[in-house]
């Protein structure tokens, strides 16, 4: 009941037909005659050469100030939200604290 039970190769079905043999024959090697290697010419290159224009430097200076702005606002929003979130947290510990020992000095 608890012994594995290992299954068995299923046995292929319909018709089967043996691999084909692939016959190499020999073949001769005649030495040519060597290639002397030629001057290695430069390099076509396929890319476009990217030129910046005093206008498209002005643009790329104006995106990435802006990238930077936008950036900086969103994460000095994100830490005066915890601050405020912290400080009325503080404000409510306090009040409860308060109203807590109030309410234990009258009984």
């Amino acid at each position: 009941m608890f012994r594995p039970q290992i299954p068995t190769m299923p046995q292929p079905t319909g018709l089967v037909t043996p691999p084909a043999t692939v016959i190499v024959e020999p073949t001769t090697i005649t030495p040519g005659t060597p290639v002397l290697p030629s001057a290695p010419a430069a390099p076509d290159s396929s890319r476009p050469v990217v030129q910046l224009t005093p206008g498209t430097a002005l643009a790329l200076v104006g995106g990435g100030t802006a990238v930077v702005l936008v950036v900086g606002a969103v994460l000095v929003s994100m830490l005066l939200a915890v601050a405020i979130t912290g400080a009325s947290v503080a404000v409510c510990t306090v009040v409860l604290r308060s109203l807590l020992n109030a309410d234990a000095k009258r009984r």
